[in-house]
């Protein structure tokens, strides 16, 4: 099965955007902004207007970034969230019952969670002891 691209012009632009405002370019033209808004401070004479000139600027910027990014973020997670349930499905010995834990409540999360720090607890004392590896859980079989 394909997955067909995207072209949504969204889209695009929230991975530019995600992309291009993590770069050192990026911050260095957001400083220079900032030091030419400081250093002009003296030619407006620090007026109202020149502070709301930054107030307003930093904030019409935050406030986009925040919807674009965000976007970029769930689209990245739900790809990851995708893979690995591919990976947990192709998996002999994977519970499939793990694939969807991003759906479960708190309750439910705690006790598969417990489960895994036995686990994981179970494999400590086995390398500590130099013995076996530790079952898995649910499937009586080594991990």
């Amino acid at each position: 099965m394909e997955a067909a691209r995207s072209t949504s012009a969204f889209t695009r632009v929230a991975q530019w955007t995600a992309r291009t405002s993590g770069r050192p370019a990026a911050f260095v033209i957001s400083l220079a902004v900032v030091l030419v808004w400081a250093l002009s401070g003296p030619l407006f004479r620090f007026s109202n207007t020149w502070q709301l000139v930054i107030n307003t600027g930093t904030t019409i910027v935050t406030f986009l970034m925040v919807f674009l990014i965000q976007n970029t973020q769930y689209r990245d997670s739900e790809a990851v969230h995708l893979k690995l349930d591919e990976l947990i499905r192709v998996t002999s010995h994977a519970r499939n019952a793990l694939m969807d834990l991003e759906d479960l409540e708190g309750p439910e999360l705690d006790e598969i969670r417990a489960e895994y720090e036995a686990l994981a607890e179970r494999a400590r004392k086995a390398r500590g002891r130099g013995s076996g590896t530790p079952k898995a859980p649910g499937t009586g079989k080594p991990r």
